[in-house]
This record gives structure tokens, sequence and C-alpha cells, in this order.
């Protein structure tokens, strides 16, 4: 319950609509109620049951009064004088053209209801997406490491999608269904109330029999929504990894992966359906067995002159209660849906709930300029119960260039990933002049920096977007002095469309080392005062490793940088070198004084020189 009230509170700022649609709701109820009740005169007319002397009471009309007996006087008045001008078959047109406008009517409400009702279900999963995704893209970087990514994209779409289908739609359930019953039932007791009491004694068994189905769907549809999860899941990888695919010939295993999972939701989902699909044919059989029942009971009265109701009476009795059987069906069903949105609903809001492990501390400092100095005081950092990082010390000075360097998985990384707050250390602090960054304003801290990494992080956009993304009212003109500075102006002039050419998902229609520059063009263009390179010449060919190169020097000029370095040739002017292994500082100074000396980096040094 607490998930579904939830969910509703998405509403809250529509609320102005509420109104509005209760009245168009109640207006359609009334005005079909109203096509049935009008019946009775039908079925008078043409059984000729109607004397004149029992119309004579509403040869005057009544003064007004908001009541079902006012309107009931009106009808009565008006069908009187008809019946004495026109005759039968006069009368009968008249029953016939009012029934013909309120059935107009009554679609004409349900329509308007439909409408106001659909607005605020777009608006309601407008904001829902809109709240996951923010989450999200809010969330610190390890959290990506532990959630697939297909599963949050299934989050995204298809959970939200169920939410939309089941939960807000019920809107219409939740009001108009209701109302529906209560109103035709109130009509039902008003003709009769001892038929009427014996028709309401099987609903709380149909309920009960409802509910226990209703009750075992929710963990079905948790299975089948972290299911398709995984099914997006293998999408992604499987497309993002074409290229592995077909060189390894692992077609049949990536296959064989997916029919198991595609398999196991459809196994899931015939499950959920059996019970699903038993909601619906339960209430209407239950339904149906009611109307046997009345027409039973409420016949032999009829027939043995023991009721207050006429034929007329009793037929239209029967076809009221009849209508009654929809809007239970409607709410059987409702039930049993919602609980697929309910399970799809509890999936993101366990990502909304989740807090992120990286945010702004209660009044945090802004920070606007990068002065003196970022110091590591014995920084020390552990993923899970792995430490990655020990007592690691350095400072890196305005305006100057350390560099990482040793074996994979030493923490090089890492090291760099505290400077911008991707993570915090579990011991130990990282000052900018001075100040631990867990105290500064986080947006403002990464707005001193610019990073290039390994792997070229672009967009299926323009070139342009791409260079000044993130960045709003930027000119053509500083975007190409940036691109100029990279060394891609070149490259980008040559393009279709230039500067406003596609480039394709991930950059694909360019080669790595285009891609590459385009990152550094990025940097440039925010002029950061600080600088972090990861490794951003070590999958280049030669020709692009030198291009490349060339930008990342002229990038670099006046600024304060660290640089995670796979090939030592690249950091041989750094101002200082730190030798990583095991997530220690094993070694540490300028490139001569380091291949001086027996170590680690005079063995990778001269690996790398054969």
């Amino acid at each position: 319950m607490n998930t579904y009230l939830r969910i509703l509170s998405y509403a809250r700022p529509y609320r102005r609509y509420f109104p509005v649609y209760v009245l168009y709701t109640i207006l359609a109820i009334v005005f079909g109620l109203l096509n049935f009740t009008l019946l009775k005169p039908l079925f008078d007319v043409i059984f000729e049951q109607v004397g004149p002397g029992e119309m004579d009471k509403y040869l005057t009309k009544p003064a007004f009064s908001f009541s079902l007996a006012y309107f009931m006087h009106m009808f009565n008045h008006y069908f009187l004088q008809i019946a004495e001008i026109y005759g039968k078959f006069g009368t009968l047109v008249y029953v016939c053209i009012i029934i013909v406008i309120s059935v107009f009517l009554s679609n004409l409400f349900t329509y308007l209801s439909g409408v106001v009702l659909a607005k605020v279900r777009a608006e309601v999963i407008k904001k829902m997406r809109l709240d996951i995704f923010q989450k999200t893209t809010q969330m610190h970087i390890g959290f990506f490491s532990n959630e697939r990514k297909g599963d949050l994209m299934s989050k995204m779409t298809n959970d939200i999608q169920e939410v939309e289908n089941s939960i807000v739609q019920s809107l219409r359930v939740v009001f108009k269904e209701p109302a529906t019953i209560i109103l035709y039932f109130a009509v039902l007791f008003f003709m009769s109330v001892k038929l009427t009491l014996f028709t309401i004694l099987i609903i709380p068994i149909s309920g009960a029999i409802i509910g226990g189905i209703t009750r075992r769907l929710r963990k079905t549809a948790i299975e089948s929504q972290e299911s398709l999860g995984r099914i997006v899941n293998i999408l992604d990888e499987t497309i993002g990894g074409m290229r592995v695919i077909k060189a390894f010939g692992a077609q049949s295993y990536v296959t064989g992966k997916f029919d198991e999972e595609t398999d196991n939701y459809s196994n899931v989902n015939i499950s959920m359906a059996r019970k699903n699909e038993l909601a619906s044919p339960i209430s209407q059989f239950l339904g149906v067995f009611v109307v046997a029942g009345i027409l039973l009971y409420g016949g032999s009265l009829v027939l043995g002159n023991a009721s207050d109701l006429s034929a007329s009476d009793f037929i239209t009795y029967i076809i009221i209660f009849t209508q009654v059987l929809n809007p239970a069906k409607e709410i059987s069903r409702a039930a049993s849906s919602i609980q697929r949105g309910l399970a799809s609903a509890e999936r993101i809001f366990a990502v909304v709930d989740t807090p992120s492990d990286i945010q702004n501390r209660p009044n945090a400092k802004p920070v606007s300029a990068f002065s003196q100095s970022i110091t590591f005081q014995n920084v020390s950092f552990k993923y899970e119960k792995e430490t990655v990082l020990s007592e690691v010390n350095f400072t890196l000075e305005k305006g100057k260039t350390i560099a990482l360097v040793g074996p994979s998985g030493g923490g090089k990384s890492t090291i760099a990933d505290l400077v911008p707050r991707f993570y915090d250390p579990s011991e130990g602090r990282v000052l900018l002049d001075g100040t631990d960054l867990r105290d500064l304003d986080l947006a403002q801290l990464r707005g001193l920096m610019g990073i290039v990494t390994q792997e070229s992080i672009l967009f299926n956009d323009t070139v342009f977007n791409n260079i000044a993304f993130g960045l709003e009212g930027i000119s053509e003109e500083k975007v190409m002095e940036a691109a100029k500075i990279a060394n891609a102006h070149e490259f980008i002039v040559q393009l279709e469309n230039g500067y406003h050419s596609n480039i394709g998902e991930r950059g694909s229609k360019l080669s790595g080392g285009q891609r590459q520059r385009l990152s550094i063009a990025r940097a440039v263009l925010k002029n950061p005062p600080i600088l972090i390179l990861d490794e951003a010449t070590s999958a280049l060919d030669s020709e692009s490793e030198r291009l490349v190169q060339d930008a990342l020097t002229k990038l670099m000029t006046n600024r304060t940088t660290l640089v995670i370095a796979h090939r030592l040739s690249t950091i041989q002017h750094a101002d200082e070198i730190l030798v990583i292994k095991k997530g220690e500082i094993v070694q540490r100074g300028t490139h001569s004084q380091l291949i001086a000396e027996e170590g680690l980096y005079k063995k990778l040094s001269s690996i790398q020189a054969v």
C-alpha cells in the first residue's frame, strides 16, 4: 500500500485536475445510468403497463429541487403530455430520443474524463522517469560497478512502462468503477431492497478469491522484470562487443545465453499469466452466478405476485445489475495488474532510495579557484574488503606535473579517481589548497578539473556538441580554436558537414586518434586549472600517438597535471614520477633520478626500450 501511495504522490502537483475529473466521471455515470432507467417507461409503453390514472399525479410541474424525485417527476410530466398528444408511438419516440441524448452525453463525459486522466498519467510518468534518471546520474561511480547497465536501462524503460500500464492506468478504476458500482447499487436499492441485499451476499466471497490470486502475483512480477533486465543487459553487451564475438566465433555461446534467459522470462510470464488471467473469468462467473440467482429468486417473486416489482421493473433491474458486472470485472483485472506495477515500482524506488556514497556535506564550502596544491595525506582505499591503496602521500603543486607509473592493477587509476571525488578515501585525506575535498562543493570542485581517459567518451551527436559538451553559450569560433590546439581541426573540416557532422554512437565514425583528439579539444575548451590524463595515448598507433601527444603537450602548458602513463617515453619531462605497486609508492623522483637507480622504474623502462 505504501508503494501505491508513493506512486500517487507524483500526481500531487496536478491535483487541480481532480475536481474536473470527478465532475466528468460522475456525469458520465449518471447519464449512463439514465440510459437503463429509461428502459422501464419504454417497457411500460411496449407492454401497455401504464394506465391513465397512474400518471394523473404528474399533470402539474413540481417545484425545483436537486433530487432524483424532481427529475423523475419532470420526465413523467412530459412523458404524460406526449402520451396524450401523440399516443404510444409518440411516447416511444420520446423515450428513444432521450436515450440517444443520454448515451451521447455519457460517452462525451467519459471521453473528457479520459483526456484529463491522460494528462495526469503522462505528467506522472514523466516525473517518475526523470526522478530515476536524475538519481542515476547523481550516483557515485562505484554504484555502476555493482549494477548491470542493462538492468538500469530496463528500470528506466520497461519498469516505468509497466507502472504506467498498470498503476497509473488504474487511477481510472480507483475512482470511476467504485463510483459506478455505488451509484448503480443506490438505484438497485431504490428499486428493491430485498433483491439487492440478496445480490451483495456473494461480493465478499468474490473479493476473497480474487485477493488470494493477486497476492501471489507480485513475487512472479518481480522475477519477470529482473529477467527482462538481464535480457536487456545481454543485448547491450552483445551489440557493443560484436567485433569480439565474431572474431572468437562466439555467436553460438551468446545465442545460447540469450536463449536461456528468454526461456526463463517466458516461463515466468506464463506462470504470471495463469494467475493474472484467472481473476477476470472468476469475477465474471461469480457475477453471472448472481444474475442467475436473481432471475430465479426475483422471478419467482414476480410470478407469484410476492414482489413490489412489476415485470418491466424486474427486467430493468436485471439489465441495470448486469451493468455492475463490467466495473466489477475492471476492478478485479486492475487488482491483478496492479501487482505487476507495484513490483516494477519497488525496483524503481530501490534505485531512487539508494543514497550516493559521494555527496555534498551540509554547509559545503564554495570553491572557485585553485591556487596552491593538491595533497594526499596517508590515503588508503578499499573496494569492499580489498585494499587498493595503502598510506599514499604526495603533493602536486600548482603548475607542476606528476606522473603515475607501474604495473596494471597497482592503484594508479584509483589515485586519479580520488582527485575529482569519484570515490572518497577509506582513510586519510585528499586536500585542495589545504581543505579536505569532502568539505568542498562537489560540482564546483569538478568544475576545476578536465579529464582525458584512455577510452574516449563521446556521444551520438555532432562534433560541435561533443567538444562543447556541458558548456552553454559557446561560439563556434571558440570550439574551432580548441580543436586547433588539439590537432583536430584539419580532420573535422574534411567531414561531410564539418563541425556539424554526426560522429555516430560513441564516435564510431571516427578513428581512435580522432576520437581522442576530440576529447582533448573538449578539455581545452573547458580550460580547467587541473588536468587528469589517464593513459590517454596507450591505445593509439604511432602516428595518432604523435598527434595526440602534441595536443596533450599544448593542453598541459601552464596547468597542474596528474598523468597516468603506460608509455614511459611520454612522461620523461614530468616534475615528479611516482612508481605505484600494489597500492604503495615504491619509488619517486624525476626520470633521470629513477633511471639511474636500480628498481621497478628502470626495469619497466628497459622492457619498453626493447
